[in-house]
């Protein structure tokens, strides 16, 4: 049965590897390699056109289970799917938050009704999504939201602000954390609201990074409206829905980022050969550890691998970006005095991209204060840190 199963996974992957092939080329040959963090202003529009053209062709959503028009793969050719995705270099794709986020929690959570609106929608990739979460009074702490939505009649009107708001600039649609409780606090009182962007009550501001880009912005609600059918999970269960979709967030598709990390580490060590940094005994043992990390991380992904990660995406999230972050610090040693050099125009190098978008990695998606409190008081029965 094991040997069949090989055979069956080995067939997928030829599959999907012929079919990436064939497919980036011609009008797609040029994409290979665009996007992804720090750089989702590449090509954004033929980027599109690729993720459409690759939902006409079934693959897209191919985690989902077939009724909700997806693969339904298993784990292990999912797993086969990321990796020859990234292994082909083919471009980041600028469904994710719809597919790998969204989709899965409506899936899981969603009413029939909801279920038939969106789904459809975002496997067809003509409905892009962005993620309401974080605030500037709250940060990663989601139970400290304070954004509200009121009922009135038939609809939810949203009042707040969030920020760091990934794509926002390009979404249709955002799932939206507020409180929809009047005198509630932390995490009671909280609903997962679906909002449509494209309306009077709802201004986009875009955030300049350091990369000299803005993938991500301010979202300001001013009495936006949204209809009252669109709570995801039941009336104050806003809190669980949220983790559910950070768990999904934290799950398979992290191996396809892994091997985009271990491209960076190639090009860091390609970089100290070139400047001679690798003669440098310090160095040589920063690289040797940044590849030696890099495997447990991909050990953990694959031991915890399936459904909503729970409190082991804390554990990968800490992991991961506090690997990227410092494999940004060790591109610059290993740049020399060139990597305080930029083009006309602040045009950086890949090197440069890389370390300073990855200043952010501990931040956004779960800080790093966040995931250790979840880790100390969820796994380890520690006592709850005070909170006011």
């Amino acid at each position: 049965m094991e040997a069949m199963q090989h055979e069956a996974d080995e067939r997928f992957r030829a599959e999907i590897r012929g079919w990436l092939k064939e497919n980036l080329a011609g009008r797609f040959a040029d994409l290979r390699g665009r996007g992804g963090s720090g750089r989702e202003h590449e090509d954004f529009e033929a980027r599109l056109e690729w993720n459409r053209h690759m939902a006409a062709a079934g693959w897209s959503c191919v985690a989902w289970p077939v009724e909700y028009g997806g693969r339904g793969l298993s784990i292990a050719q999912q797993v086969i799917f990321h990796e020859e995705y990234a292994r082909a270099d083919a471009p980041a794709r600028v469904n994710h938050l719809g597919e790998e986020l969204v989709g899965p929690t409506l899936i899981a959570h969603g009413t029939d009704e909801q279920k038939a609106r969106f789904l459809p929608k975002i496997a067809a990739v003509e409905e892009l999504w962005c993620q309401g979460y974080s605030e500037p009074g709250a940060g990663s702490d989601l139970a400290a939201v304070s954004t509200r939505a009121v009922r009135d009649g038939d609809d939810w009107v949203i009042n707040g602000q969030k920020v760091w708001t990934s794509l926002a600039q390009d979404a249709q649609w955002c799932f939206v954390i507020a409180r929809t409780e009047a005198g509630s606090t932390r995490h009671k009182g909280l609903s997962y609201l679906l909002v449509p962007m494209d309306q009077p009550g709802v201004e986009v501001r875009p955030i300049l990074q350091l990369t000299n880009t803005s993938e991500f912005n301010e979202v300001f609600f001013d009495d936006a409206r949204t209809d009252a059918s669109l709570v995801v999970g039941g009336e104050g269960n806003g809190f669980k829905m949220a983790m559910a979709t950070l768990g999904f967030e934290r799950g398979v598709s992290t191996l396809a980022q892994q091997i985009a990390f271990r491209r960076e580490l190639d090009a860091v060590v390609a970089t100290a050969e070139r400047t001679g940094a690798i003669e440098d005994a310090v160095i040589r043992d920063r690289l040797v550890k940044a590849r030696m990390d890099l495997e447990v991380i991909r050990q953990h992904a694959l031991r915890t691998l399936g459904g909503e990660q729970g409190d082991a995406a804390s554990v990968a999230k800490l992991l991961w970006s506090n690997w990227h972050r410092s494999l940004g610090e060790l591109a610059m040693d290993v740049a020399g005095p060139a990597a305080l050099q930029v083009g006309a125009d602040y045009a950086l190098d890949d090197l440069q991209t890389l370390f300073l978008f990855s200043r952010a990695d501990t931040i956004y998606g779960g800080s790093d204060e966040i995931q250790r409190n979840v880790i100390a008081e969820r796994v380890l029965g520690l006592p709850r840190e005070a909170r006011p």
